[in-house]
């Protein structure tokens, strides 16, 4: 009984177990050999050219950071050269050893940018975050011609409220003044900050919060418990935002700050560095390097929290 059973499965060993010849064997191996060949080698010209393209593209981005250092340590004279030296021959920190003196300003220049940006900031913050949370949870009417209005004012270049600023703080004697640069920065920083905002919000679930409300805490209590701490990234995303506008601002620093006390950096360099008769680019440039340290520094220690944050709100979950 044994040997009748063992006959089909005999058979079918030798139906299923069937070698192919030698030489199907060989061809199917040099064929899938040369498609891997061409296929590494499409993928090591295609990694060649992106390389060569993000070399180029990091070139052309960091150039000009090179050409400041640079200028910023070459000798008075070289800086004018003609034509232009790529590194200094004799290289010198002597642009940079002045600035401490505050001869020239830079300490109170400087100082002032430093307490405006983060009065802005803060200010940015505690207005836009109430904001964007109620345009994002609360349905009343009017809400969706509201964001719309609040977004078409960055349709608008801030120079055509330029005069309406100046004659208004000139009335309320506010010229000269940290509460004058500080309001009309935040002017410019906050309709951005809370759409941004709104988007963060957008993008959490309601669950939490209904949980929290069945719990007796309120919205306030709700928003600064809950949707605060969820929100972190996009926070620091806003609050670099509006620190980096008040940081810049040239036009409406120039304007609304006459006293050499009250300046910032912007105005302060356009003012000091650039004379009538002679532009000390060297001691500029040297400057700058310094002033972009506080940027440089911030984006380094926030930087995965300024990534989450400038991507959260893209994506609507």
């Amino acid at each position: 009984m044994s040997k009748d059973l063992s006959k089909p499965f005999a058979q079918e060993d030798l139906a299923t177990n069937v070698l192919e010849p030698p030489a199907i064997t060989d061809q199917k191996a040099a064929i899938s050999a040369r498609s891997r060949r061409r296929a590494r080698r499409r993928f090591s010209w295609g990694q060649v050219v992106l390389y060569l393209i993000l070399f180029v593209l990091l070139i052309y981005a960091f150039f000009p950071t090179f050409w400041l250092i640079s200028t910023s340590i070459k000798p008075q004279l070289e800086a004018f050269q003609n034509p232009p030296t790529w590194w200094p021959h004799n290289p010198t920190l002597f642009s940079y050893q002045i600035l401490p003196a505050d001869q020239q300003g830079f300490v109170t220049y400087f100082k002032n940018s430093l307490i405006v940006g983060i009065c802005t900031t803060l200010l940015t913050l505690l207005a836009a975050v109430p904001a964007g949370y109620v345009l994002s949870r609360f349905r009343f009417r009017g809400a969706r011609t509201l964001l719309l209005v609040i977004l078409g004012t960055q349709m608008f270049p801030y120079v055509t409220i330029l005069i309406s600023l100046y004659t208004l703080f000139r009335q309320l004697n506010l010229l000269n003044t940290y509460p004058a640069l500080v309001l009309s920065f935040t002017t410019f920083s906050l309709p951005f900050s809370i759409w941004m905002i709104k988007g963060f919000c957008d993008t959490l679930p309601t669950d939490l919060e209904d949980a929290a409300r069945v719990d007796g805490s309120s919205r306030l209590g709700t928003l600064w418990s809950i949707v605060l701490p969820i929100i972190i990234p996009g926070v620091v995303a806003v609050g670099f935002f509006a620190f980096l506008n008040s940081w810049n601002e040239l036009l409406f620093a120039l304007t609304l700050t006459s006293s050499p006390d009250m300046r910032l950096i912007p105005p302060g360099f356009v003012l000091t560095y650039i004379g009538e008769f002679q532009d000390r680019w060297p001691d500029m440039m040297a400057a700058s390097v310094v002033v972009s340290l506080p940027i440089v520094v911030m984006f380094t220690l926030f930087q995965k929290q300024l990534v989450s944050g400038l991507t959260a709100g893209a994506i609507k979950g």
